[in-house]
Protein backbone atom coordinates (compact mmCIF):
# COMPACT_ATOMS: atom_id res chain seq x y z
CA UNK A 1 0.00 0.00 0.00
CA UNK A 2 1.27 3.49 -0.98
CA UNK A 3 2.63 5.53 1.89
CA UNK A 4 0.33 9.05 2.43
CA UNK A 5 1.86 12.21 0.74
CA UNK A 6 4.18 14.76 3.16
CA UNK A 7 1.36 17.00 5.44
CA UNK A 8 2.86 20.51 4.07
CA UNK A 9 2.69 23.26 6.59
CA UNK A 10 4.53 26.89 6.41
CA UNK A 11 7.64 25.72 4.58
CA UNK A 12 8.02 22.08 6.44
CA UNK A 13 6.31 18.90 5.09
CA UNK A 14 5.29 16.23 7.99
CA UNK A 15 6.01 12.53 6.51
CA UNK A 16 3.20 10.15 6.75
CA UNK A 17 4.02 8.12 10.15
CA UNK A 18 5.84 11.18 12.30
CA UNK A 19 5.46 14.43 14.09
CA UNK A 20 7.02 17.56 14.40
CA UNK A 21 6.60 21.15 15.59
CA UNK A 22 6.65 23.59 13.19
CA UNK A 23 7.20 27.22 13.73
CA UNK A 24 5.18 29.30 12.11
CA UNK A 25 6.46 33.13 11.50
CA UNK A 26 3.97 35.75 12.46
CA UNK A 27 5.88 39.12 13.39
CA UNK A 28 9.12 40.93 14.63
CA UNK A 29 8.98 42.49 17.97
CA UNK A 30 10.28 46.21 18.28
CA UNK A 31 13.13 44.98 19.79
CA UNK A 32 13.90 42.71 16.45
CA UNK A 33 12.55 39.65 18.43
CA UNK A 34 10.76 37.31 15.78
CA UNK A 35 7.47 35.79 16.98
CA UNK A 36 6.33 32.84 15.79
CA UNK A 37 3.24 30.41 15.93
CA UNK A 38 4.03 27.24 17.02
CA UNK A 39 2.13 24.08 15.63
CA UNK A 40 2.47 20.19 16.95
CA UNK A 41 1.53 17.89 13.39
CA UNK A 42 1.54 14.05 13.80
CA UNK A 43 0.77 12.97 10.63
CA UNK A 44 -0.58 9.76 10.51
CA UNK A 45 0.35 6.31 8.29
CA UNK A 46 -3.44 6.29 8.02
CA UNK A 47 -5.92 7.88 6.40
CA UNK A 48 -8.03 9.70 8.04
CA UNK A 49 -9.80 13.06 9.27
CA UNK A 50 -7.68 16.57 9.84
CA UNK A 51 -9.09 17.58 13.34
CA UNK A 52 -7.36 21.11 14.68
CA UNK A 53 -7.18 21.62 18.34
CA UNK A 54 -6.48 25.36 19.55
CA UNK A 55 -5.77 27.17 22.76
CA UNK A 56 -4.83 30.51 24.63
CA UNK A 57 -6.67 32.64 21.92
CA UNK A 58 -6.88 34.64 24.70
CA UNK A 59 -3.39 34.89 26.03
CA UNK A 60 -4.84 34.70 29.59
CA UNK A 61 -6.50 31.48 29.02
CA UNK A 62 -4.27 28.77 29.73
CA UNK A 63 -6.25 25.76 30.96
CA UNK A 64 -5.95 24.85 27.13
CA UNK A 65 -2.00 25.06 27.14
CA UNK A 66 -2.07 22.07 29.39
CA UNK A 67 -5.25 20.45 27.82
CA UNK A 68 -3.03 19.94 24.97
CA UNK A 69 0.36 19.33 26.46
CA UNK A 70 -1.09 16.18 28.27
CA UNK A 71 -3.11 15.37 25.07
CA UNK A 72 0.03 15.26 23.27
CA UNK A 73 1.43 12.52 25.51
CA UNK A 74 -1.12 9.79 24.82
CA UNK A 75 -0.31 6.67 23.96
CA UNK A 76 -3.84 6.62 21.96
CA UNK A 77 -1.94 8.97 19.20
CA UNK A 78 0.84 6.24 18.48
CA UNK A 79 -1.49 4.99 15.78
CA UNK A 80 -3.16 7.99 14.96
CA UNK A 81 -5.25 7.70 11.69
CA UNK A 82 -5.37 11.08 9.52
CA UNK A 83 -3.57 14.45 10.69
CA UNK A 84 -3.68 15.94 14.30
CA UNK A 85 -2.42 20.09 14.08
CA UNK A 86 -2.18 21.01 18.15
CA UNK A 87 -1.81 24.70 18.21
CA UNK A 88 -1.16 25.20 22.30
CA UNK A 89 -0.70 28.80 22.30
CA UNK A 90 -2.11 30.70 19.36
CA UNK A 91 -1.69 34.35 21.04
CA UNK A 92 1.69 34.21 22.09
CA UNK A 93 1.40 38.16 22.79
CA UNK A 94 -1.03 37.78 25.09
CA UNK A 95 0.10 34.72 26.31
CA UNK A 96 3.45 36.41 27.67
CA UNK A 97 1.95 39.40 28.82
CA UNK A 98 -1.05 37.03 30.85
CA UNK A 99 -3.14 39.39 28.94
CA UNK A 100 -6.48 38.14 26.91
CA UNK A 101 -5.62 40.62 24.41
CA UNK A 102 -3.00 41.76 21.32
CA UNK A 103 -0.32 44.48 21.72
CA UNK A 104 -2.65 46.73 19.88
CA UNK A 105 -5.50 45.63 22.54
CA UNK A 106 -7.66 43.77 19.89
CA UNK A 107 -9.25 40.77 20.93
CA UNK A 108 -8.04 37.94 18.59
CA UNK A 109 -11.10 36.14 18.57
CA UNK A 110 -13.05 38.96 16.71
CA UNK A 111 -10.72 39.42 14.21
CA UNK A 112 -11.23 36.65 11.82
CA UNK A 113 -11.01 35.31 9.09
CA UNK A 114 -8.31 37.99 8.82
CA UNK A 115 -5.79 39.57 6.64
CA UNK A 116 -2.63 39.85 5.42
CA UNK A 117 -2.53 43.64 5.16
CA UNK A 118 -4.53 44.60 8.51
CA UNK A 119 -3.96 44.87 12.45
CA UNK A 120 -1.64 43.06 14.37
CA UNK A 121 -4.56 40.70 15.46
CA UNK A 122 -6.06 40.76 11.81
CA UNK A 123 -2.37 39.05 10.52
CA UNK A 124 -2.20 36.32 13.46
CA UNK A 125 -5.99 35.47 12.72
CA UNK A 126 -5.46 35.15 8.76
CA UNK A 127 -2.36 33.22 9.70
CA UNK A 128 -4.29 30.62 11.80
CA UNK A 129 -6.69 30.40 9.25
CA UNK A 130 -4.90 29.54 6.63
CA UNK A 131 -2.28 27.31 7.93
CA UNK A 132 -4.54 25.62 10.60
CA UNK A 133 -8.72 25.91 10.29
CA UNK A 134 -8.76 25.52 6.11
CA UNK A 135 -6.11 22.82 6.44
CA UNK A 136 -8.75 20.95 8.56
CA UNK A 137 -12.18 19.27 8.77
CA UNK A 138 -12.88 19.14 12.75
CA UNK A 139 -11.74 21.51 15.47
CA UNK A 140 -11.68 21.73 19.13
CA UNK A 141 -10.64 25.56 20.24
CA UNK A 142 -10.46 25.68 23.90
CA UNK A 143 -11.28 28.34 26.62
CA UNK A 144 -11.61 29.12 29.82
CA UNK A 145 -13.68 31.60 31.64
CA UNK A 146 -11.65 35.35 32.40
CA UNK A 147 -9.74 36.73 34.93
CA UNK A 148 -11.76 36.57 38.56
CA UNK A 149 -14.68 33.99 36.84
CA UNK A 150 -14.53 30.44 36.78
CA UNK A 151 -16.77 28.00 34.25
CA UNK A 152 -18.53 24.62 34.70
CA UNK A 153 -16.71 22.31 31.95
CA UNK A 154 -19.25 22.81 28.67
CA UNK A 155 -18.98 22.52 24.88
CA UNK A 156 -20.74 25.50 22.81
CA UNK A 157 -22.12 24.52 19.63
CA UNK A 158 -23.56 26.04 16.69
CA UNK A 159 -27.20 25.39 15.85
CA UNK A 160 -29.11 23.20 13.50
CA UNK A 161 -25.26 21.51 13.04
CA UNK A 162 -26.61 17.81 13.75
CA UNK A 163 -23.11 16.36 13.06
CA UNK A 164 -21.25 18.66 15.54
CA UNK A 165 -24.17 17.96 18.40
CA UNK A 166 -22.75 13.88 17.90
CA UNK A 167 -19.25 15.32 18.48
CA UNK A 168 -20.09 17.64 21.52
CA UNK A 169 -22.26 14.33 23.31
CA UNK A 170 -19.07 12.40 22.27
CA UNK A 171 -16.73 14.94 24.08
CA UNK A 172 -18.74 13.86 26.82
CA UNK A 173 -18.57 17.67 29.22
CA UNK A 174 -21.29 17.87 31.59
CA UNK A 175 -23.30 20.89 29.66
CA UNK A 176 -23.52 21.46 25.86
CA UNK A 177 -24.72 24.37 25.10
CA UNK A 178 -26.27 25.04 22.12
CA UNK A 179 -25.25 29.24 21.03
CA UNK A 180 -25.29 31.30 18.31
CA UNK A 181 -21.89 32.54 16.58
CA UNK A 182 -20.52 35.90 16.80
CA UNK A 183 -18.86 37.36 13.68
CA UNK A 184 -15.75 37.91 13.56
CA UNK A 185 -15.51 34.67 16.04
CA UNK A 186 -13.27 31.58 15.33
CA UNK A 187 -15.92 29.76 15.64
CA UNK A 188 -18.03 31.66 13.10
CA UNK A 189 -15.37 32.31 10.41
CA UNK A 190 -14.59 28.65 10.15
CA UNK A 191 -18.17 27.67 10.05
CA UNK A 192 -18.39 29.69 7.15
CA UNK A 193 -15.81 27.86 5.66
CA UNK A 194 -17.49 24.59 6.08
CA UNK A 195 -15.21 23.30 9.25
CA UNK A 196 -17.37 22.26 12.04
CA UNK A 197 -15.59 23.44 15.50
CA UNK A 198 -16.71 22.63 18.80
CA UNK A 199 -15.65 25.04 21.98
CA UNK A 200 -14.47 24.18 25.09
CA UNK A 201 -15.33 26.50 28.21
CA UNK A 202 -13.86 25.44 31.30
CA UNK A 203 -11.92 27.06 34.77
CA UNK A 204 -10.77 30.18 35.13
CA UNK A 205 -8.24 32.76 33.72
CA UNK A 206 -4.28 31.99 34.68
CA UNK A 207 -5.46 28.96 36.31
CA UNK A 208 -5.34 25.45 36.28
CA UNK A 209 -8.40 23.60 37.22
CA UNK A 210 -7.50 19.58 37.43
CA UNK A 211 -11.22 18.38 36.33
CA UNK A 212 -11.79 20.58 33.70
CA UNK A 213 -8.36 19.67 32.26
CA UNK A 214 -9.10 15.94 32.77
CA UNK A 215 -12.09 16.60 31.69
CA UNK A 216 -11.00 18.36 28.49
CA UNK A 217 -8.20 15.87 27.78
CA UNK A 218 -10.53 12.40 27.91
CA UNK A 219 -13.04 14.70 25.90
CA UNK A 220 -10.69 15.16 22.81
CA UNK A 221 -9.61 11.57 22.50
CA UNK A 222 -13.57 10.73 22.65
CA UNK A 223 -13.35 13.18 19.61
CA UNK A 224 -11.08 11.34 17.59
CA UNK A 225 -12.40 7.66 18.68
CA UNK A 226 -15.74 9.10 17.05
CA UNK A 227 -13.87 10.29 14.04
CA UNK A 228 -12.08 6.92 14.03
CA UNK A 229 -8.40 8.39 14.21
CA UNK A 230 -8.16 6.43 17.18
CA UNK A 231 -8.98 3.19 18.10
CA UNK A 232 -12.18 2.35 20.29
CA UNK A 233 -9.62 0.39 22.81
CA UNK A 234 -7.98 3.37 23.47
CA UNK A 235 -10.48 5.17 25.31
CA UNK A 236 -14.18 4.74 26.61
CA UNK A 237 -16.97 6.76 25.25
CA UNK A 238 -18.52 8.58 28.20
CA UNK A 239 -21.62 6.83 30.28
CA UNK A 240 -23.24 9.49 31.66
CA UNK A 241 -25.41 11.89 29.10
CA UNK A 242 -24.46 15.74 29.13
CA UNK A 243 -27.03 17.86 30.65
CA UNK A 244 -28.17 20.49 27.31
CA UNK A 245 -29.62 23.79 27.23
CA UNK A 246 -30.36 26.26 24.04
CA UNK A 247 -29.90 29.60 26.30
CA UNK A 248 -28.70 31.38 29.30
CA UNK A 249 -28.86 34.92 31.32
CA UNK A 250 -26.22 36.49 33.56
CA UNK A 251 -27.45 37.83 36.94
CA UNK A 252 -25.74 41.03 37.14
CA UNK A 253 -25.44 43.01 39.92
CA UNK A 254 -28.33 45.84 41.26
CA UNK A 255 -26.21 47.46 43.44
CA UNK A 256 -22.02 47.93 44.25
CA UNK A 257 -20.72 46.49 47.39
CA UNK A 258 -19.28 43.22 48.57
CA UNK A 259 -21.42 40.07 47.74
CA UNK A 260 -20.81 36.72 49.53
CA UNK A 261 -22.03 34.05 47.21
CA UNK A 262 -24.25 30.95 48.67
CA UNK A 263 -23.88 29.19 45.19
CA UNK A 264 -21.30 27.82 42.46
CA UNK A 265 -20.63 26.60 39.17
CA UNK A 266 -22.44 22.94 39.00
CA UNK A 267 -25.66 24.28 41.24
CA UNK A 268 -28.89 23.56 39.80
CA UNK A 269 -31.34 26.04 41.12
CA UNK A 270 -35.26 27.26 41.33
CA UNK A 271 -36.45 29.97 41.19
CA UNK A 272 -36.75 32.20 44.24
CA UNK A 273 -33.27 30.74 45.34
CA UNK A 274 -31.36 33.28 47.40
CA UNK A 275 -27.60 32.79 45.11
CA UNK A 276 -26.04 35.50 47.50
CA UNK A 277 -26.37 38.89 48.99
CA UNK A 278 -24.67 42.17 48.24
CA UNK A 279 -24.16 44.52 50.92
CA UNK A 280 -22.49 47.97 51.76
CA UNK A 281 -18.84 47.85 53.54
CA UNK A 282 -20.71 48.98 56.93
CA UNK A 283 -23.57 46.39 56.99
CA UNK A 284 -26.32 48.87 57.01
CA UNK A 285 -27.43 47.92 53.39
CA UNK A 286 -27.93 44.14 52.13
CA UNK A 287 -29.82 43.06 48.75
CA UNK A 288 -30.63 39.36 48.45
CA UNK A 289 -29.92 38.31 45.10
CA UNK A 290 -33.13 35.76 43.96
CA UNK A 291 -33.46 33.97 40.91
CA UNK A 292 -35.68 34.69 38.92
CA UNK A 293 -35.59 31.17 36.75
CA UNK A 294 -34.04 28.11 37.32
CA UNK A 295 -31.40 26.57 35.53
CA UNK A 296 -27.63 25.53 36.23
CA UNK A 297 -25.15 27.87 37.44
CA UNK A 298 -22.11 27.23 34.69
CA UNK A 299 -19.86 30.22 35.34
CA UNK A 300 -19.78 32.75 38.21
CA UNK A 301 -17.66 36.02 39.60
CA UNK A 302 -15.03 35.10 41.94
CA UNK A 303 -14.66 38.71 43.26
CA UNK A 304 -16.45 39.87 46.28
CA UNK A 305 -15.80 43.16 45.55
CA UNK A 306 -18.88 43.81 42.80
CA UNK A 307 -20.39 47.49 40.98
CA UNK A 308 -23.44 47.62 39.68
CA UNK A 309 -24.22 45.47 36.38
CA UNK A 310 -21.59 42.99 36.88
CA UNK A 311 -21.75 39.43 35.92
CA UNK A 312 -22.49 37.54 39.23
CA UNK A 313 -23.92 34.37 38.17
CA UNK A 314 -24.23 32.74 34.37
CA UNK A 315 -27.12 30.41 34.57
CA UNK A 316 -28.27 28.18 31.83
CA UNK A 317 -31.67 26.82 31.28
CA UNK A 318 -31.69 23.16 30.81
CA UNK A 319 -33.61 21.64 28.09
CA UNK A 320 -35.15 18.85 30.38
CA UNK A 321 -35.29 17.73 33.90
CA UNK A 322 -32.14 17.19 34.58
CA UNK A 323 -30.11 16.07 37.81
CA UNK A 324 -26.89 18.22 38.22
CA UNK A 325 -25.49 17.15 41.01
CA UNK A 326 -25.61 12.87 40.04
CA UNK A 327 -24.05 13.92 36.15
CA UNK A 328 -21.15 16.28 37.69
CA UNK A 329 -20.70 13.10 40.56
CA UNK A 330 -20.68 10.70 37.68
CA UNK A 331 -18.27 12.48 35.24
CA UNK A 332 -16.29 12.92 38.40
CA UNK A 333 -16.12 9.04 38.99
CA UNK A 334 -15.11 8.22 34.97
CA UNK A 335 -12.71 10.67 35.14
CA UNK A 336 -11.18 9.33 38.20
CA UNK A 337 -10.95 5.81 36.73
CA UNK A 338 -9.07 6.85 33.52
CA UNK A 339 -5.57 6.69 33.66
CA UNK A 340 -3.22 9.85 34.50
CA UNK A 341 -0.60 9.93 31.63
CA UNK A 342 2.05 11.89 33.85
CA UNK A 343 1.45 11.82 37.40
CA UNK A 344 4.13 13.14 38.56
CA UNK A 345 3.64 16.56 37.23
CA UNK A 346 -0.21 17.18 38.11
CA UNK A 347 -0.82 20.41 39.56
Amino acid sequence: MPSRPDFRIGTHDVAAGTRATVDLPVSVLSDHTPVTMSAHVIHGKRAGPTLFVSAAIHGDEIIGVEIVRRLLRSPALARLRGTLLTVPIVNTYGFMSHSRYLPDRRDLNRCFPGSTQGSLAARLAHIFMTEIVKRSDVGIDLHSAAINRTNLPQIRISPAHPRTMELAEAFGAPLILTSKTREGSLRHTAQEAGVDVLLYEAGEGLRFDEFAIRAGVSGILRVMRQLEMIGTRTVQPTRTAPMKSRSSVWMRAPAGGLMRSYKTIGDQISPGDVLGVISDPFGEIEIELIAEQGGLIIGRTNLPVVNEGDGLFHIARLSSKADAESTLEDMASELDAEPIFDEDEII
